[in-house]
């Protein structure tokens, strides 16, 4: 946007700033944060503070450096404030559980390693932030933001220190970080929808448990090497012979992985279902539903744990949903969900949920080529959280904007 449109937008700014800002005391602090969000949608290269004051006629660059580097305003609080106000105008149809990286030099920027970046397809020094986003077909924002602490930084005291790592805040694997953004937003009084993940969360046994416990239902990526039983198949005891402890229940074949199980009965087995339409016309592919059992190590133990022991376990192992994609012109399929979803959901309304991601792919485009998500230059922990509220601040203003019939939707 240009200087021109943000002074024509300053008093619909100022009102939701006023509200989303409500938690932060002091009215200069709140002014700041008004300054910020300008910034950060103002035209321009780079948004770190710099730049975007010496942009701004009012930019300080001192005081925004104070605001969001050493203010201790609490960003959760105002998180809330912008998934209560946006999340209900979006009406989602499904949660989002993404991550998403940050590329840095040097090891001292808070929660810094050498890790897997997805901004550069490789292995690389990077941050990485879990985010929760909801989602419907024409519009998206982010709810809440977890930053990944990689192991080494729990022993490392003297960078915890530098970079203001609380003292309760530790290594904790993403998916469980995904669990808590959607506990969060529970606990704020959203309503939770169908949540839908990428392989990284999908392929982990005990998130897909989790979100059962919670009673959420999900649509989950899965690698084609997953493992499963078809659903008809039965464990069965073998013969006794009154020796010993008695043969427990097993299935006497081995579990597939779903590449193999899933186009056994060819490719007429699968019906064409379009999901969206795309810029370049109706989106469309050919799918199929099966019901499997999944197997592998961490699924039986969920399986004997749940029965009560293993003594107590029948041998079967539950059933669930598992949507496949066979596009036209590739020699197999190629992608795979599973789902607590049953198995006779309407088949276009499962493609359309297992596609939602990209909506995902456009919020991080928007915010961090146009609103400077990964421009942050400070090293600490208050920082970055306070950075990162202030760009979901301001692409949650945009999103409002786009969303509003009477208003004109910013270039």
């Amino acid at each position: 946007m240009e200087l021109g449109e943000i002074e024509q937008l300053r008093g619909e700014l100022g009102e939701f700033v006023a509200e989303v800002f409500a938690s932060v005391p002091r009215r200069d602090q709140r002014a700041k944060g008004d300054c910020y969000l300008r910034g950060l949608m103002l035209d321009g290269r780079r948004k770190s503070i710099q730049p975007m004051a010496e942009r701004l006629p009012d930019g300080d660059m001192q005081a925004l450096q104070q605001f969001v580097n050493q203010s201790p305003w609490d960003h959760a609080a105002v998180l809330r404030a912008v998934a209560v106000k946006t999340v209900p105008v979006v009406d989602p149809m499904v949660w989002v559980i993404d991550d998403v990286s940050f590329p840095k030099d040097g090891k001292m920027s808070v929660a810094v390693a050498r890790q897997w970046c997805g901004a550069l397809g490789k292995q690389s020094n990077c941050q990485v932030a879990v985010s929760l986003h909801a989602a419907s077909d024409t519009a998206s924002v982010p709810i809440s933001w977890r930053l990944f602490v990689p192991a080494e930084w729990d022993q490392d005291a003297e960078r915890r220190a530098k970079a203001g790592v609380p003292e309760e805040v530790g290594h904790r694997e993403k998916w469980r970080l995904a669990l808590d953004l959607i506990d969060e937003a529970i606990a704020w009084g959203l309503t939770p929808r169908v949540i839908v993940a990428d392989a990284g969360y999908g392929q982990n046994t005990a998130f897909r448990q989790a979100l059962s416990e919670r009673g959420l239902d999900f649509v989950v990526a899965v690698r084609a090497d997953e493992s499963a039983h078809p659903h008809h198949a039965v464990p069965t005891v073998p013969d006794w012979n009154g020796r010993g402890r008695k043969p427990a229940a097993r299935y006497r074949t081995p579990a597939l992985p779903l590449k193999a199980l899933a186009p056994a009965e060819g490719r007429k087995s699968y019906r064409q279902a379009t999901w969206r339409k795309g810029s370049k016309g109706p989106m469309r592919s050919r799918f199929k539903v099966h019901t499997v059992r999944p197997a592998g190590v961490a699924t039986r133990r969920q399986a004997i744990a749940q029965a009560g022991g293993s003594t107590a376990w029948d041998g079967v192992l539950p059933a669930a949903t598992l949507l496949s994609e066979w596009p036209t012109g590739q020699k197999a399929p190629t992608e795979y969900w599973l789902t607590s979803l049953p198995a006779d959901t309407p088949l276009r309304d499962l493609a359309r949920l297992a596609k939602m991601r990209w909506r995902i792919e456009h919020d991080y485009r928007e915010m961090k080529h146009g609103l400077g998500l990964d421009h942050f230059e400070g090293r600490t922990w208050r920082g970055w959280h306070h950075h990162a509220t202030l760009v979901t601040a301001a692409h949650a203003f945009l999103t409002l904007r786009r969303l509003d019939p009477k208003a004109t939707a910013p270039a």
